[in-house]
């Protein structure tokens, strides 16, 4: 990706040289690019707005002026790397719409009135539970775990043991997921970061991965699909201050609004995240302990519905795309504006994802009770029967055991058992033995 150009210095060229031939023909096309975003309101590298610019202008000055526009408005976010520079930002329109949608929708008063409104149908920790597995796999598949979502829903599901590394990836991965949660109230400390680490790739390959300790030597880089070195962390020496730096910006309070440097968790968890990927700390396994942070910083904000909504899905359909934001922050003098507006982006459509979920689950809980009293059913089950019923006719898991049953719904292995077998009875569930437990599966034709 070709590098923008830096300018520096006392001298300010930029309308030095608007007055001069041949610039000055052009010079209301030239100010026109006077602003931080384009003409619809995307904030684009120097990489992408090179071919859009006018036939005949200078790419070098209108860069200058675009640049010059941005910095006007920045807003120092925190210290990075050695020697210490300042990442900055400007909030976009991307990032104030995420903001506004976590604000409204993923706080842990919303999650709470979403469930008062669901009401006492326990189908909807199964929904809840099925999203909280939904990072733990995608993070994995980002970082190259070889294992279907299908495959690893159910090895989560049936809690069974990992056959892989790969599968091994996924459960230490949700372990980790669940960790962070269990940390929440805790101030961020380069002791919690290697924790993380250590319950994140435990186990997998503990050779290549090192579980727990930071980096000592330089020769980890970070290279594209094709083998080319696209980014060289910081270096080892002073990596342990520098987490002291960060884990103290972190503590630090920035969510008065009375206060001048007043910054939304969202923008500064965001921010944690690429701290994290741009240092670098550990050998391997460094991606997926940033993504675990910005989660672990939101639950701290009482962003609870975090819990439940999965970037990951979302990054591992455009990796491309989640890389470049690292590489267009890093290229373009730690303007972290690129990485933050993606990631706001990602956060946006995955919190809608999530509410839309809790819809759809709401309509199917009124329609399937209004079915169960038409039906007949609907005395002839009990509470559990009727949950497990309901989240097996609506796709939500498609294979019950004793085991997840009583995880689910808070209930001993014998009241999950006599649940399933019930079901059996009544003719709407079968049962197969797969190895050493029954499976159970909602029966083809038992209900419309």
């Amino acid at each position: 990706m070709k590098k923008p150009p830096i300018f520096r210095g006392r001298s300010d060229p930029v309308f030095d040289l608007l007055i001069t031939s041949p610039h000055k023909e052009r010079l209301s096309d030239y100010l026109a690019l006077l602003k931080p975003l384009d003409d619809q309101g995307r904030y684009l590298s120097f990489d992408d707005l090179r071919y859009r610019w006018a036939p005949g202008l200078d790419s070098n000055l209108c860069w200058a002026l675009v640049k010059k526009a941005r910095t006007a408005q920045y807003s120092s976010l925190l210290p990075l790397g050695e020697p210490m520079r300042w990442g900055n930002f400007i909030l976009t329109p991307v990032a104030q719409k995420a903001i506004s949608a976590v604000d409204r929708q993923a706080t842990t008063a919303a999650l709470e009135y979403m469930t008062s409104q669901i009401g006492e149908r326990a189908h909807f920790s199964y929904l809840l539970n099925d999203l909280i597995e939904d990072e733990a796999i995608s993070s994995s598949q980002l970082e190259g775990a070889a294992t279907t979502t299908r495959v690893a829903k159910d090895m989560l599901k049936r809690h069974r043991l990992p056959r892989t590394p790969d599968e091994r990836m996924v459960i230490d991965n949700y372990k980790m997921m669940n960790f962070a949660w269990e940390k929440r109230y805790e101030p961020l400390s380069i002791e919690l970061v290697k924790a993380l680490h250590r319950v994140g790739v435990s186990g997998i390959d503990d050779g290549q991965y090192s579980p727990g300790d930071l980096r000592v030597n330089d020769d980890v880089v970070v290279q594209d699909g094709q083998g080319n070195t696209v980014h060289v962390p910081p270096p080892a020496a002073g990596l342990a201050g520098r987490l002291q730096v960060l884990s103290a910006w972190i503590n630090q309070s920035h969510n008065d609004p009375h206060r001048t440097d007043y910054l939304h968790p969202l923008i500064k968890g965001i921010a944690l995240h690429f701290a994290l990927g741009y240092e670098h700390p550990f050998r391997d396994g460094n991606g997926r302990v940033a993504r675990a942070l910005f989660y672990w910083f939101m639950f701290k904000n009482d962003f609870s519905a975090f819990r439940y909504i999965a970037i990951s899905v979302l990054l591992r359909s455009a990796p491309v795309k989640y890389g470049r934001s690292y590489l267009k922050t890093e290229a373009d003098d730690l303007d972290l504006t690129y990485f933050i507006d993606f990631q706001c982006s990602v956060v946006l459509r995955a919190v809608s994802s999530f509410t839309e979920a809790y819809r759809k689950s709401l309509i199917n809980a009124e329609c399937f009770d209004r079915w169960l009293s038409e039906s007949g059913f609907f005395d002839r089950l009990t509470e559990k029967q009727r949950t497990i019923y309901q989240v097996a006719k609506s796709g939500m898991a498609k294979e019950f055991t004793a085991v997840n049953v009583k995880a689910n719904l808070g209930c001993s292995y014998n009241t999950a058992s006599t649940t399933l077998n019930g079901l059996v009875g009544l003719e709407l569930f079968e049962k197969r033995k797969l190895g050493r437990e029954w499976v159970f599966f909602l029966r083809p034709g038992s209900a419309a």
